[in-house]
C-alpha cells in the first residue's frame, strides 16, 4: 500500500482501505493507532471475525472485462482500487449482471436493532466499495451486508446523504494521518470494553490524568479496561546443556538426552535462556513469527540480548522519543518523575518492613523525593538519587529477619556481590532490565535511548530508567521475602574468592518468588483498578508514550501507598 512518509515518521496514505475508513468512522483514535502508528492485538471478537471470513477471503469466481458477456456472475475476494476516491477494498462477495453489481460485505454477529439496518462504520464501507466499483465503470446503487451468526441480509442504498458522509469520512482521514496528531480518545464509551487496543489506547487513564492536570474537582474513576491477569506466561530455561525443541504446537524441554518438561506455543510469553541453554531453529523460527521474545543470559544472569520477530512499527513514537532525548529540559522533566517515584516507593518499603524506623531516615526520604520533583540539572538529580540510596541501604538490613549471618546486609556492592542478599538484588535487577527491555520494545520504544541515564554502548538506557521507581516494590521486596520466609539457604549461594553467586536451585527459587510477584494483583494508586505487577509494567510504559507524543503533560510514576 503506497503513501507519503510524514517529517515526523507519519504515513500519508495514497489510498485509503475501505476498513481502515470503517474503523475511522467508529472510532478515530483505534483508526489511528492500529494503520498511522501500526499497533493491533487480536481479541476473541477479531479472531472470530478472521475464522467467519474464512471461505469468503478465497479468492474464487472471474469478474467480467468489458468485451466479455454474462448474464451473472459472482466473484469471491475482489481487490479494487478507485485512484479518484482514493479507496482500496477487498469485496468479500460481488454479485453481478453484466455492469450492473452489487458488493456484497460479510459481518459476524446479528444484525442491530436500528432504522439503517446496520451501524454507519459498516454502510460507510459498504459505500466506499461502491464509489471504487462506480469508478471502475460498473453501476452500483446498493450494497448488502451479511450478519452471519443471525443469517441476515441488509440492503444498504447508496444514496447522496451516505455517498456525501463517505467522501468527508475520507478526506478529515487523510487530513487527521497528515497532520500526526493522535485523535483523542473516547470519554466513558461502551466501545471501549470490548475493543482489543484498549490497553494501548489507555482512553479512561488518558481522560482521568487530562482532568487531573487541569485540577479540576471532580474527576472520573478510571474503568479497568486492561485484563487483570495474562493468559501467556514468561518460560525461563536454566542450566547448561539443556535443549528447547519444537513438536507440533508445543516447546519441549530437553536435558541430557531426557525430557524433562514442556509448554504449549500459544501460552508462552517469552522465552529466557540462561547460560548455554540451546533451541532448535524451527523452535526460533515460530517463536519469532509469533513475536514472542527469546531473551538470552549469561550463566550469571547477565543480559546478552534478545532474539526478536519483526521490530515495532510505530516509527512516530520512536522519532518523538529521539527528538526529547536530545532536548535536555525536556528530559529533565520525565527523569526528575522517575527518580521520584523511585524515593517514595523506597521510603514506603522501609515503613512497611523496618520494625522501627526512624522518624530522620523517613522525614530525610520524603524531602528527597520532593528535591528531585525541582531538580534544576541531570547532575543534582543524580545527586539527590545518590543520597537516597545511601539512606535507603542504610536500612537495608533492618528489613532483613534472617537469623542467619551470612545473610546480613551492610552496604549495597556489585560486580561481584560480596555477600548472598546482593548477589539476590544484583539477579533480579538484571531481570528486571529484560522485562523492561521487552516492554518498552511491545510500546515501540526504543530501549537503549532514555531520558535519565545516558546512552552507553550496550547499555539499555530507557529500560533502566523506567525501572527506578519499581526497584524497590519488585527486586527489593522479592529478597526481603525469600530471605525472610526462608526460601532462600547458604546451599543455594557459590562462594568465588571476592565474589557470591546462585547456584542452579537458587536461581530457579528466585526467578520463582520474582515471578509470583509479577503476577500477583495489586490496585493502581492512581486509577484504582486491581491488575498484575506485570500488566501495570505495560501501563506505565504506555503513560510514557502518551507523554512523548504530547497526550499528557507529565509522566506520572507507579508509587504505591
Amino acid at each position: 500500500m503506497r503513501g507519503d512518509v510524514r517529517q515526523d515518521g507519519g504515513w500519508v496514505p495514497d489510498l485509503i482501505p475501505a476498513r481502515m475508513l470503517n474503523e475511522f468512522a467508529y472510532c478515530p483514535r483505534l483508526c489511528y493507532i492500529e494503520w498511522v502508528q501500526g499497533e493491533f492485538v487480536d481479541s476473541v471478537d477479531t479472531v472470530d471475525g478472521r475464522f467467519q471470513h474464512r471461505r469468503v477471503d478465497l479468492e474464487a469466481g472471474v469478474v467480467p472485462t468489458d468485451d466479455e458477456i454474462h448474464e451473472t456472475f459472482h466473484a469471491r475476494s475482489v481487490y479494487l482500487s478507485g485512484p479518484e476516491v482514493g479507496i482500496t477494498c477487498r469485496i468479500d462477495l460481488l454479485e453481478g449482471e453484466g455492469k450492473k453489481v452489487t458488493p456484497v460485505d460479510y459481518k459476524r454477529g446479528t444484525a442491530p436493532n436500528v432504522p439503517e439496518g446496520a451501524y454507519e462504520p459498516e454502510r460507510v464501507q459498504l459505500c466506499a466499495q461502491g464509489l471504487v466499483l462506480r469508478e471502475n465503470g460498473f453501476d452500483c446503487s446498493e450494497g448488502v451486508i451479511y450478519f452471519v451468526t443471525s443469517k441476515q441480509k441488509v440492503s444498504v442504498p447508496f444514496d447522496d446523504l451516505l455517498v456525501r458522509r463517505t467522501r468527508d469520512l475520507i478526506d478529515t482521514l487523510r487530513k487527521v494521518a497528515r497532520e500526526g496528531e493522535i485523535p483523542p480518545p473516547l470519554e466513558g464509551s461502551a466501545k471501549c470494553v470490548r475493543c482489543s487496543l484498549a490497553g494501548i489506547c489507555l482512553p479512561d487513564e488518558v481522560n482521568f490524568l487530562r482532568e487531573m492536570e487541569k485540577e479540576e474537582d471532580e474527576v472520573k474513576t478510571a474503568r479497568r479496561l486492561v485484563p487483570s491477569r495474562d493468559d501467556q506466561v514468561p518460560v525461563y530455561v536454566v542450566g547448561h546443556g539443556q535443549m528447547v525443541k519444537k513438536r507440533g504446537d508445543r516447546l519441549e524441554f530437553w536435558s541430557k538426552g531426557d525430557k524433562v518438561g514442556e509448554a504449549k506455543l500459544r501460552e508462552v510469553a517469552q522465552l529466557s535462556l540462561y547460560g548455554g541453554v540451546g533451541i532448535t531453529t524451527p523452535a526460533l523460527a515460530d517463536l519469532l513469527q509469533r513475536g514472542v521474545p527469546i531473551c538470552h543470559y549469561s550463566h550469571g544472569g547477565w543480559f546478552y540480548g534478545i532474539s526478536q520477530g519483526n521490530t515495532h512499527k510505530n516509527v512516530e513514537l520512536r522519532i518523538r522519543q529521539f527528538d526529547r532525548a536530545g532536548d535536555s529540559t525536556k528530559s529533565l522533566k520525565i527523569a526528575r518523575s522517575f527518580v521520584s517515584g523511585k524515593i517514595r516507593n523506597s521510603r514506603t518499603l522501609i515503613r512497611r518492613n523496618d520494625p522501627a524506623p526512624p522518624k530522620k531516615v523517613l522525614t530525610s526520604l520524603n524531602r528527597l523525593a520532593r528535591e528531585a520533583e525541582v531538580a534544576e540539572s541531570a547532575e543534582s538529580l543524580l545527586g539527590i538519587e545518590g543520597a537516597a540510596a545511601q539512606i535507603y541501604f542504610s536500612r537495608f538490613n533492618n528489613l532483613l529477619k534472617s537469623g542467619e549471618v551470612s545473610f546480613s546486609f551492610e552496604n549495597r556492592n556489585k560486580r561481584p556481590p560480596k555477600d548472598p542478599v546482593n548477589a539476590v538484588l544484583s539477579y533480579l535487577y538484571g531481570v528486571m532490565v529484560k522485562e523492561f527491555f521487552i516492554t518498552l520494545l511491545a510500546v515501540g520504544f526504543d530501549p537503549y535511548l532514555g531520558f535519565y541515564h545516558r546512552p552507553r554502548y550496550g547499555r539499555p538506557a530507557l529500560a533502566l530508567d523506567l525501572m527506578e521507581e519499581f526497584r524497590p516494590l519488585i527486586a527489593d521486596s522479592v529478597t526481603i521475602t525469600l530471605f525472610n520466609n526462608g526460601e532462600l539457604t547458604e546451599k543455594d549461594f557459590i562462594c568465588r574468592g571476592l565474589g557470591v553467586s546462585l547456584n542452579q536451585k537458587g536461581k530457579k527459587t528466585v526467578i520463582s518468588g520474582y515471578e509470583r510477584r509479577m503476577t500477583s494483583e495489586i490496585t493502581h494508586p492512581i486509577f484504582g483498578y486491581r491488575v498484575s505487577y506485570r500488566r501495570i509494567l505495560e501501563v506505565q510504559a504506555r503513560l510514557l508514550a502518551r507523554v512523548i507524543l504530547g497526550e499528557i503533560q507529565e509522566y506520572p510514576p507507579f508509587c504505591t501507598r
